[in-house]
């Protein structure tokens, strides 16, 4: 008899649980999914018109932030691909034949919403109706510090540029923070150098299509800006290189 009640009593939890299961996938699925964007444009190099979709679930109803993106691209070949992006506003998509293959790939831009005006790139090609995750390349790995007498320098490890800054504007703002104490230092303290806050296609050389990107070097806060790097890269034998790098001061903007 205990045997039996138990069991009754196994099943009752098992078929409770199976619902809320059930409940859990069924709200999942009834999630609102957006179109952002829709575009036809040969990415697959059959000469044909694929159809290319952004969308997105947006994080509540009639909110700017989608907390799933991704894109969708209803091939001419009646196949359908899908590929999954981070969350975000406003995902922007530009169509240039970055690994020169003379077929159009799709590069994606998603910004963040971030302090710091940052943003995640993708870029895929579908040629032949494969996809392949071209990537992007990685920010410029750069070292950097406060020096004695309101100053700062930089060195960006890729190339061995060095630059220096005359922060003496700010002495006052810097004193205030404890930054300095009388124009010395309080503390080894690192600059604050972001990763890309643009990513974009530009004609790089020989009539080639690469990318500029741009990262924001700010000092003691976010809105403490004191230059940007600029650098230019173009995609050969399966990899990003570097062209140049340029330090602008935001002063001289």
């Amino acid at each position: 008899m205990l045997k039996k009640e138990l069991l009754i009593t196994f099943s009752a939890f098992f078929f409770m649980s199976l619902t809320a299961l059930t409940g859990v996938y069924a709200g999942e699925s009834n999630e609102k999914t957006v179109t952002i964007s829709e575009e036809k444009v040969d990415v697959t190099g059959d000469g044909k018109k694929d159809l290319i979709y952004v969308k997105g679930v947006p994080y509540e109803e009639g909110a700017q932030f989608f907390k799933k993106i991704f894109l969708k691209v209803r091939a001419s070949n009646g196949e359908i691909y899908k590929i999954e992006l981070d969350s975000g506003y406003d995902p922007a998509t530009i169509y240039k034949d970055l690994n020169h293959d003379s077929i159009k790939d799709i590069f994606i831009s998603v910004p963040t919403g971030g302090s710091g005006g940052l943003s995640n790139f993708y870029l895929y090609s579908l040629k032949d109706f494969q996809v392949t995750n071209l990537t992007v390349p990685e920010p410029l790995a750069v070292n950097s510090q406060f020096e004695d007498g309101y100053k700062a320098s930089i060195n960006i490890q890729e190339t061995g540029q060095s630059y220096s800054f005359d922060l003496s504007d700010r002495k006052d703002e810097y004193e205030r923070l404890g930054l300095y104490q009388d124009g010395k230092l309080n503390e080894p303290t690192e600059l604050m150098v972001l990763p890309f806050g643009t990513l974009k296609p530009i004609k790089v050389k020989d009539n080639l299509y690469g990318l500029k990107g741009i990262q924001r070097i700010n000092g003691a806060y976010n809105a403490d800006g004191i230059a940007n790097i600029e650098s230019t890269w173009i995609y050969e034998k399966g990899k990003w290189h570097l062209i140049n790098a340029e330090v602008k001061s935001l002063k001289s903007q």
